[in-house]
C-alpha cells in the first residue's frame, strides 16, 4: 500500500477523547486495570494517520498571514462536485445545490425545522444512531421507531409493512434516514432504497438522510445515494455528507447538505442561518479541498481495503470464539455491533458486568444500549490490525472464555 494503515499512533495527549477520556472523572469508559494499555474502540473516530494532502493544504493556507471574513472558494464547491461524480455516480450536481453544516446533525435539526413542528412523529429505524436520538429529544420531537430485523443470512432488513403501519398510525411526514445505516453497518441495496422511498412517496414522508459513511464501504459493496432512487426521492430528499468519517476531520468541523429543490433548499439555508453560528471554517475548507483529490481517492481506497480486512478478522474470530455473541457482517463503516444477549443469559452476567470485564483489560468498547440496542455493544475497528488482533485476544482469555 502506499499509505500508512499500520502505524500504531500515540494519541495521548493529543486531544483525542477516544484515549485521553479513559479512565478520568465522570468518563463512562474506566481505565484498564494495571498490565494493560488501553486499545480505543469506543469514540468513532480512526486511528490512522490522516490523508497527507490534507496537512499539505491546511498548511498552506497557513502560511497566508490573514484569516478574516471569507466566502467559499469555487475549488470547495467543485471539490464535492467530482468527488460525488467519480465516488458516487451522481449526475447533474451543481453548486447552487450544495450548502454548508457546521455538522450532519445541525443539518437533520434545520431540514426537521423546515419541514415540521416541534412535537411532530419521526419515522427512524432501530437500532439507532444516539446522535439522532439526542438530537431529536433535545429539539422537541418524537421518534418512532421500525425496528430493522434479521433475515435468515443474518443481513439486517427494514420491515416496509412495520414502516408503513408506524406511518400510517402516526400521522409521520418527515424521516430521518441513515445510509448507510449506523450501527447496524447495513449499505442498502438500490432495491431496498426504491421500495423505502415508494412508500415515502405514497404517504408524502420527506426524507433527511445522513449518508455521512457514504465513503466507507467494505467488501465490493456500492453506496446508492437516496436521491438517485426517483424522482420523488430528488425532490423530496434533504442528503447529508462530511468528509469527516472517511478522512477523520471531525475535529476541524465542517459538512455540507445537498438539496435539489429550489423551494426546500432555501427554506432549509434560512434555517440554517437563524443562529448565526453555522459558518464555515477557513482551515476546514482547505481540509476537504485537500482531501477530495484524486489521490484522496486513493487513500480511500486503500483505507477501505484495510477496514474489510479488519472487520473480516473480528467478523470471523468472534464467530469461532465467543458462543453466543451475535453480530451481522458490516458492509459499511468500521463499527460492530455485537448482540451479547444469549451470552449474558448463559454466563449470568449483565451487559455492565460483561462491558466492564472488557475494560478491565483495556479494550474501551461502547455501550450498545445508546443506539437501542439492550444487551449490545459497538466496536470500533479502525485501528491497525495488530491492534484489533490483540483486543481480540483479551477478549478471548479474560472476557468471553475465562
Amino acid at each position: 500500500m502506499k499509505y500508512d494503515f499500520t502505524s500504531i499512533m500515540n494519541r495521548r495527549g493529543e486531544d483525542a477523547i477516544a484515549v485521553d477520556a479513559v479512565g478520568i472523572a465522570r468518563s463512562p469508559v474506566p481505565g484498564p486495570k494495571d498490565g494493560f494499555d488501553a486499545i480505543p474502540m469506543w469514540v468513532a473516530d480512526m486511528n490512522f494517520p490522516v490523508f497527507p494532502g490534507i496537512q499539505e493544504a491546511i498548511a498552506g493556507r497557513i502560511q497566508k498571514a490573514h484569516f478574516g471574513y471569507f466566502r467559499p472558494r469555487q475549488e470547495y464547491l467543485q471539490a464535492i462536485i467530482r468527488w460525488q461524480e467519480t465516488r458516487n455516480d451522481v449526475n447533474g450536481l451543481n453548486e447552487e445545490h450544495l450548502g454548508y453544516e457546521n455538522g450532519v446533525l445541525g443539518g437533520v435539526i434545520s431540514a426537521l425545522n423546515t419541514l415540521c413542528s416541534r412535537g411532530d412523529n419521526i419515522l427512524l429505524h432501530s437500532p439507532t444512531y444516539v446522535g439522532f436520538i439526542n438530537s431529536l429529544t433535545n429539539n422537541g420531537y418524537h421518534m418512532v421507531l421500525s425496528p430493522l430485523v434479521l433475515d435468515e443470512n443474518g443481513v439486517w432488513r427494514m420491515d416496509y409493512e412495520d414502516m408503513e403501519k408506524k406511518i400510517v398510525e402516526n400521522n409521520i411526514h418527515a424521516t430521518v434516514f441513515c445510509s448507510p445505516h449506523n450501527p447496524c453497518g447495513r449499505v442498502w441495496e438500490k432495491w431496498e432504497l426504491e421500495k423505502a422511498f415508494a412508500l415515502f412517496e405514497k404517504y408524502d414522508v420527506k426524507v433527511v438522510s445522513d449518508e455521512i459513511w457514504s465513503d466507507i464501504i467494505l467488501n465490493g459493496h456500492r453506496h446508492t445515494p437516496s436521491q438517485s432512487v426517483s424522482d420523488w426521492a430528488r425532490q423530496n430528499t434533504v442528503a447529508l455528507y462530511a468528509p469527516s468519517k472517511t478522512f477523520n476531520l471531525a475535529g476541524l468541523v465542517g459538512s455540507y447538505h445537498i438539496i435539489y429543490n429550489k423551494t426546500l433548499r432555501d427554506r432549509v439555508d434560512k434555517e440554517s442561518s437563524l443562529s448565526h453560528y453555522n459558518n464555515m471554517n477557513v482551515l476546514s475548507m482547505y481540509a476537504l479541498i485537500g482531501a477530495y483529490c484524486q489521490d484522496g481517492g486513493q487513500w480511500v481506497d486503500e483505507l477501505r481495503e484495510t477496514l474489510s480486512g479488519n472487520v473480516n478478522y473480528a467478523y470471523d474470530y468472534i464467530k469461532t470464539h465467543f458462543r453466543g455473541v451475535e453480530l451481522a457482517r458490516p458492509e459499511g463503516t468500521y463499527m460492530l455491533f455485537l448482540d451479547c444477549s444469549k451470552w449474558c443469559e448463559e454466563y449470568g452476567k449483565t451487559i455492565d458486568q460483561l462491558q466492564r470485564s472488557g475494560f478491565d483489560v483495556g479494550v474501551v468498547w461502547q455501550d450498545g444500549r445508546n443506539f437501542y440496542g439492550p444487551c449490545h455493544i459497538r466496536m470500533n475497528l479502525a485501528l491497525p490490525l495488530t491492534r484489533v488482533q490483540e483486543a481480540m485476544e483479551r477478549l478471548d482469555r479474560y472476557v468471553f472464555n475465562a
